[in-house]
């Protein structure tokens, strides 16, 4: 957990967008296998869904940084 944090924060903005993208396209197909029941890694959600929080989270530290400065 704390080195996919730390790769998270060792990228720029653009590069977190585009990571957030992804995984929310993953998330999407995840749930459509789920519902056909063709889902080989159930676990694969709830990793994909922790993802998109740190992303999240961190974003939001950045804007609040941003905001002081």
């Amino acid at each position: 957990m704390a080195n996919r944090t730390e790769d998270f924060r060792a990228k720029s903005d653009d590069q977190l967008s585009q990571e957030l993208t992804d995984l929310k396209r993953e998330q999407f197909n995840l749930r459509f296998q789920a519902a056909t029941n063709q889902l080989e890694r159930p676990a694969r959600i709830k990793e994909v869904r922790r993802d998109i929080a740190r992303i999240r989270t961190l974003q939001s530290e950045r804007a609040r940084e941003a905001a002081k400065a």
